[in-house]
């Protein structure tokens, strides 16, 4: 396998910093990674139709986002998954991920993976593969043409499932993400199971967030998932699994197909207790929790010094003050979202 050499080096001199244990001595160990703000859909539940990116200046460079990632692997995060927006959008992306796969070889990272809506997939899932990327997860809400384009807005379903094809084809096994939106995929979320399952795919079932303002009603598309599993189960069998693959998902096994079933649900049921993650945009700023307001700067520790001992504090300090949980809440009275920060910029 013919990989790049990494873009930067590790500051060596900083030997093994201390691992990264927060207040509830939950080990975090799962960073997810933000390489754009910028996706080419626009999916109703993630994003306005006429969204305002951040100046390309404001982004990390691929070089920043290497030493970002590998700063934290020192730190023992053990996988590490890149988001965006859409990360196959980035320019130049191939060469973070061929710099990351250095950190597969010398066992220091687990798992290097991706969430991806699949439009480019069919571009880059061979290369994925040989940079040691094992799996990847697929935003696919709907099997139904027409509704794929009003619910993404710009999408084109069949480069999707090209996309899924040419993964598979290349050896990465793909999880498909589904979005539960009441009154416009609940009525076929029995068959995409049945779908992803007679493929050899995973699937995980989400509730909507409440994040970013998108221009839309969220109480319109907010589907309790203790709903959707009800439904789900007049047709399939389920039984209880204790899979984890890092994520907040809850897993069964779907008898009548044999494959596995998840469900996210950030609404419904508070799934923090063994929280492990932590989230960094593509402009450096580190979030401890998806649903919390609280944020670090790492982008300005990270250029002040060309050693890591600053970014190292930075992280360290930011770590003891990760909450317990999060404050997701659709706000019924004002229809407003509980933050006001997209997911596209946090990372999906």
């Amino acid at each position: 396998m013919n990989v790049a050499g990494p873009l930067i080096k590790l500051d060596q001199a900083a030997g093994h910093p201390a691992p990264l244990i927060d207040p509830f001595a939950r080990a975090i160990t799962y960073l997810r990674v933000s390489v754009t703000d910028r996706c080419d859909f626009r999916c109703v539940y993630c994003m306005s139709e006429n969204m305002s990116f951040l100046p390309k200046a404001d982004l990390l460079t691929l070089e920043e986002l290497d030493r970002l990632c590998s700063a934290f692997v020192a730190k023992g995060v053990r996988k590490l998954r890149l988001t965006g927006g859409e990360p196959l959008v980035r320019r130049g992306i191939m060469t973070l991920f061929s710099s990351l796969s250095r950190h597969l070889k010398t066992g220091a990272l687990d798992e290097l993976t991706l969430t991806t809506n699949g439009s480019q997939l069919a571009k880059y899932a061979a290369e994925l593969k040989s940079y040691g990327v094992e799996r990847v997860n697929v935003s696919l809400d709907t099997l139904d043409p027409d509704k794929f384009r009003a619910i993404t807005r710009w999408g084109d379903l069949d480069k999707v499932i090209a996309g899924i094809d040419a993964a598979q084809a290349a050896g990465l096994k793909v999880k498909i993400n589904a979005v539960a939106l009441k009154g416009v995929n609940e009525d076929e979320l029995a068959d995409l199971v049945a779908w992803a399952h007679g493929r050899g795919m995973d699937i995980t079932i989400i509730e909507v967030m409440p994040l970013g303002d998108i221009g839309d009603d969220r109480l319109g598309q907010y589907l309790p998932l203790s709903i959707v599993r009800a439904r789900l189960a007049e047709r399939f069998s389920f039984e209880e699994l204790d899979y984890k693959t890092g994520g907040p998902a809850r897993y069964v096994r779907v008898k009548e197909t044999g494959g596995r079933l998840g469900f996210i649900t950030p609404m419904t049921h508070n799934f923090c207790e063994t929280c492990n993650r932590v989230r960094i945009t593509c402009t450096g700023t580190l979030y401890m929790c998806l649903g919390q307001e609280d944020a670090a700067d790492l982008r300005s520790p990270l250029r002040a010094s060309e050693g890591n001992d600053p970014l190292y504090a930075a992280i360290d300090d930011a770590i003891t003050r990760k909450p317990k949980g999060h404050d997701f809440v659709i706000d019924r009275r004002h229809k407003r979202p509980a933050l006001s920060r997209h997911m596209s910029v946090t990372g999906g």
